[in-house]
């Protein structure tokens, strides 16, 4: 079920649908429990900053057998830590992989889904979007900062507060344009991203407004977190008109999240019909879904990490054409909701 959860959320909500000229449906819900998360250990590895893997890089295997690189990157004199989870062969020479023959710059196949992780950095340890899938190899960053924040490069958590945003932002970017090239060859028309809460919030506020047309006919996948932009939106109609983007929450969302993540969707959906698109065409590339009864990030109702991993594990279904939205774990039709009518969501403990 969704409902307004404020007067002024109701008012842009019903103004929105009177410019669509569509009716409320109600997204279906629901499922039960869950709880925790962690946070892991730093490591090493290193590159320089035309992405040549030196001897701090660590190689292990991903889910599907593929290789996982876990190196260092210097970039806008920032240490950035990265992993790539790709077939051998598709690495670079510069990336010291064995079996990876590829020209530094050359194009590849196979796109990639980069992943930015929680406050704390968990996800990056667990690399939930590792191994090849919808023919997207898995790519996931570390926040440089000293708690592991994306948005927050000094000093602990701040809730929403993101001060440093648009230096990360860049820094995404900069990264896949200059220094993924380097490492591993890759379809460079075919990047998705993947947010989970911090990382969502990093995506949603920051990087999509500023960057997100540099990636045209993609999308990216917001779980549990989201906030509407932060900074200029730079030529919205060359991503909003074409790039798919999903917000994934649960009914025990934070409640800090639970007016940033509709303010969120309202925000995106006005720039879809300030670039001209109707009612339907919005419902195909920007959909929502709460329906999970867990809390934070728990989308399987039992746990964070869990959670994280059952939405990554359908990243294909979820996000790519001709998914249909079932996830197997989440008791409803489909998690393709549209977002016309449906911005505001309703949380049990709202």
């Amino acid at each position: 079920m969704l409902t307004i959860r404020s007067p002024l959320l109701r008012l842009i909500s019903s103004f929105l649908l009177l410019l669509l000229g569509t009716t409320v449906q109600a997204a279906p819900q629901q499922r039960n429990g869950g709880n925790n998360r962690n946070t892991g250990n730093r490591g090493d590895g290193n590159t320089n900053g035309n992405g040549n893997a030196q001897q701090g890089a660590r190689l292990s295997q991903a889910t599907d057998g593929s290789t996982i690189l876990d190196a260092t990157a210097n970039l806008n004199g920032v240490p950035l830590r990265f992993k790539i989870s790709a077939p051998a062969s598709q690495f670079t020479v510069n990336a010291n992989v064995p079996g990876g023959n590829q020209n530094p710059g050359s194009q590849g196949q196979l796109g990639i889904n980069v992943l930015l992780h929680g406050d704390g950095g968990q996800s990056f340890f667990d690399f939930p979007n590792q191994a090849v899938q919808g023919n997207l190899m898995g790519v996931v960053l570390l926040a440089p900062s000293e708690n592991l924040l994306w948005g927050q490069r000094t000093g602990p958590p701040s809730g929403l507060s993101r001060e440093d945003g648009a230096a990360d932002a860049q820094l995404v970017n900069d990264f896949i344009q200059i220094v993924l090239p380097q490492v591993v060859a890759f379809d460079q028309s075919n990047v998705f991203f993947t947010g989970v809460s911090g990382g969502s919030l990093l995506l949603s506020g920051f990087f999509m407004p500023a960057h997100l047309a540099n990636f045209p006919n993609t999308g990216v996948l917001l779980m549990c977190g989201a906030l509407e932009p932060q900074v200029d939106v730079v030529n919205a109609s060359g991503f909003i008109t074409n790039s798919k983007i999903h917000f994934q929450s649960t009914k025990g969302e934070l409640e800090s999240l639970q007016g940033a993540i509709p303010a969120s969707i309202i925000a995106y959906e006005l720039l879809a019909v300030g670039a001209g698109l109707g009612a339907n065409q919005i419902g195909q590339l920007q959909t929502v879904d709460n329906t999970p009864n867990g809390g934070h990030c728990e989308f399987d109702g039992a746990g964070f990490v869990s959670g994280i991993q059952l939405i990554s594990d359908n990243f294909a279904n979820i996000m790519q054409q001709g998914g249909d939205g079932v996830v197997q774990g989440i008791e409803t039709a489909t998690v393709l909701n549209s977002v016309v009518g449906n911005e505001n969501l309703q949380f049990v403990n709202a």
